[in-house]
């Protein structure tokens, strides 16, 4: 932190301006944990995105430390895409503690972690979620997850993909009733909803292919296709299972028209 107090004092002694100091706060600080990782505890100040633990292939215990770091600097983490071993490890860390409340999103295999006298700021943002089908779910919460702790109001409907195109227009048209700012659909197989979706609404739509589908659609590819070469505009497409992009794409769009 001594960086920081030295911006502070230059700052003090008029040998910077208010406008130079807040760009020089703004720049990138990474904090250590051992020889593992680099986290960004800045991110959230410098870009309005906070970081989230990839829980992916890291150790239950280097999961406990990341989270222990970003507690103390921010007063709260977010695991993402955590295994059951990971899981257990954290409730036998947090759970019983006075000082945090945990949230845990089975079906997005997201956990938020926060002190109980912390609250997430409200933007005024409101994200839409839709899926095509109840296997796209999972990504979705996700999205949802993360659009909600960047201060966005989340509208979801799920299940409404084309093999029943007219479960879609009800919900569609309550969540512009609602007044989104814009609309994440995540949808596998051949990838056909955001492209629809976008062809009926006014406001941007993130497409997010899901790793469903046989043969040479699978593992997400055809969707993927499908999405890229959609002809209706306003279509925006993150990779494949990628719903902690969608959110806070989403997040962004939303929270900056509100401004």
């Amino acid at each position: 932190m001594s960086e920081i107090k030295d911006i502070l004092a230059k700052l003090l002694e008029k040998k910077v301006s208010l406008e130079e100091a807040e760009r020089l706060l703004r720049a990138n600080h990474v904090e250590e944990v051992g020889d593992l990782a680099k986290l960004d505890i800045f991110r959230k100040t410098r870009t309005g995105t906070p970081e989230v633990i990839f829980a992916q292939n890291k150790a239950p215990q280097m999961v406990i430390d990341f989270t222990i770091r970003f507690l103390e600097s921010k007063k709260f983490a977010i695991i993402s895409r955590y295994n059951e071993d990971q899981k257990n490890l954290i409730l036998e860390s947090f759970d019983k503690s006075n000082e945090y409340d945990l949230i845990i999103n089975a079906l997005g295999k997201i956990i938020v972690i926060k002190e109980k006298s912390y609250n997430f700021p409200k933007k005024g943002g409101i994200v839409g979620v839709v899926t095509a089908g109840s296997s796209d779910i999972p990504v979705a919460a996700e999205a949802k997850i993360i659009a909600e702790v960047m201060g966005c109001k989340v509208v979801t409907s799920y299940d409404v993909g084309i093999a029943g195109i007219h479960r879609l227009f009800t919900p569609l048209s309550e969540m512009i009733k609602k007044g989104v700012h814009v609309i994440i659909v995540c949808a596998g197989m051949e990838g056909t909803l955001p492209g629809v979706v976008a062809a009926l609404v006014d406001v941007p739509v993130i497409g997010v292919p899901i790793s469903s589908g046989y043969g040479m659609g699978e593992k997400g590819k055809g969707a993927l296709v499908t999405m890229l070469q959609s002809c209706s505009p306003g279509l925006l497409v993150v990779n494949i299972d990628n719903g902690f992009g969608a959110g806070v794409s989403a997040a962004i769009i939303a929270n900056k028209i509100t401004e």
